[in-house]
């Protein structure tokens, strides 16, 4: 690891701590601007999005969807004796992450003042980070050296870590969070994973794909994903059990009781007798909380909120010349999120920014088997806020690149305004690429288009956006297939308060 000291004043434009998706967007932002920036990491550059996270997992679920797909026999081929090797599989996935973090470090290393004329430069500091004031940093390096900084500005990007079950130890060796999957020598035989968000329903997703580890999904709620509306709840627990995944709903952890051989958890659910079970291992997916500790906040005058969240306005501003971004604020834990706020936190502290930051049109992916992408508001969002909308369901059966590629498993669901402007706003897709087509309808929402707009543009042909333009036209009973002859595959509906 390199390490670029300043030998002249310790001052800088900007001081970011962390050096997450968030912290480096943001000091990247800086350097465009020509700003003399502080970077502060302790840990491992590219953070939770890169080392344990978005990058890590989403490498993970690639290899178990290859060999998902080379395991079946329906397409016409047939793989004998096809195996896997968590070993194998895992020096993939870290082949990935340090891929990423050597292009991170690379790039710091050509802005740094050593070989960087400027305008502006990024410093590298590795150690821990503590506020004396609102201007003042103390960086306390592994050596127990401090050094002071001094800057204009903060941007507070540490990031988070996974939330911890009372009375459940995290030795990352048999009962694990989403840090430690990665320390795993061998895939369990039995998996138990407690909490059913997208975390916890994207490892049950990669664990049970490649076939080698039964698993069993555990939850406190009646449904998983209970933020989304049912539709795509049950369309990931549907294909989650046809996967082999036990889910457990309205489920407790009451006891866990490690055994020479294997863990012993008992579980209680309503109207029945607490069930023993046996694992091998214990992944806890409960959430995530911000990593905020020891940074001395309350000397550089703030506070975080009830729920351990800095609050900010809407510029990405904790107070004063202290900003934040990503996982630390209450805004969603998205990679995507992270770097925005990291940018735009930036331009707002030298006045570039030139619109209000829009969280209403941020797309996310859900990487379950098939993958699940969302944007804008769903069908529970709009009725909570009393927002009259219709929305329209097509069916990936229908698309002919779907049916092409043999894999029709899927829907497009947009919801627009129930009035002669019929605004986009939000969708819910399920199926293959996903993760692309979202975003025509992300563009389109943050233009404010309304579908009669949009139908203007026509779709290649074939394509999986073919699906959005048909579920389009459908609202405006323009679509080439018909409810009448297909209702289970086409479906409108309207709501008003």
């Amino acid at each position: 690891m390199f390490d670029m000291t300043r030998t002249q004043s310790s001052h800088y434009d900007i001081c970011i701590i962390g050096c997450g998706p968030g912290g480096f967007a943001g000091a990247m932002r800086a350097l465009d601007l020509g700003k003399q920036v502080c970077v502060v990491e302790k840990a491992q550059i590219g953070g939770t999005g890169v080392m344990w996270g978005a990058l890590a997992s989403k490498t993970m679920w690639e290899l178990a969807k290859d060999f998902c797909v080379a395991s079946q026999t329906s397409r016409g081929y047939r793989a004998h004796a096809i195996t896997v090797d968590y070993g194998a599989m895992r020096n993939t996935v870290l082949t990935a992450v340090r891929e990423k973090q050597d292009q991170m470090r690379t790039q710091l290393k050509a802005f740094s003042p050593e070989k960087w004329n400027g305008p502006g430069s990024v410093t590298l500091k590795r150690g821990h980070g503590e506020f004396k004031s609102p201007s003042r940093l103390i960086v306390t390096r592994s050596s127990r050296k401090t050094e002071e900084i001094t800057a204009d500005f903060f941007l507070i990007a540490t990031g988070s870590k996974p939330r911890s079950l009372p009375g459940v130890v995290i030795d990352q060796q048999r009962v694990i969070d989403s840090d430690g999957v990665l320390r795993l020598k061998s895939f369990p035989q039995r998996l138990m994973i407690v909490g059913a968000g997208i975390v916890g329903c994207e490892y049950a997703t990669i664990f049970s794909s490649f076939g080698r580890t039964s698993v069993s999904l555990l939850d406190h709620e009646h449904r998983i994903l209970p933020f989304e509306d049912e539709d795509i709840s049950r369309f990931v627990g549907d294909h989650l059990r046809r996967n082999g995944v036990d889910i457990m709903h309205s489920a407790l952890l009451c006891q866990l009781k490690p055994k020479q051989s294997c863990l012993e958890i008992e579980i209680n659910q309503p109207n029945t007798e607490n069930r023993f079970i046996e694992v091998d291992a214990l992944l806890l997916s409960i959430g995530r909380v911000p990593n905020l500790g020891g940074l001395g906040l309350g000397k550089a005058g703030i506070h975080c909120d009830e729920n351990g969240y800095l609050p900010t306005d809407e510029n990405c501003r904790v107070s004063g010349n202290i900003y934040a971004a990503g996982d630390v604020t209450a805004h969603p834990a998205l990679v995507n999120l992270a770097e925005t706020e990291g940018r735009y936190a930036i331009k707002h502290m030298y006045g570039v920014s030139r619109r209000p930051l829009r969280y209403d049109n941020m797309s996310t992916v859900m990487f379950f088997y098939p993958p699940v992408a969302a944007v804008g508001l769903n069908e529970k969002q709009c009725r909570e806020q009393g927002i009259a909308h219709r929305v329209a369901y097509y069916a990936n059966s229908l698309v002919n690149r779907a049916i092409a590629m043999r894999s029709v498993d899927g829907f497009v669901k947009i919801i627009v305004s129930d009035d002669d402007e019929q605004k986009i706003l939000g969708m819910r897709a399920a199926g293959p690429q996903v993760s692309s087509t979202i975003m025509t309808v992300a563009l389109l929402m943050d233009q404010k288009k309304g579908i009669r707009d949009v139908l203007k543009s026509v779709h290649p042909h074939p394509t999986m956006s073919e699906g959005i333009q048909e579920c389009l036209r459908l609202l405006r009973h323009k679509s080439i297939y018909k409810p009448r002859a297909f209702p289970n595959e086409i479906k409108v509906r309207s709501w008003r308060p």
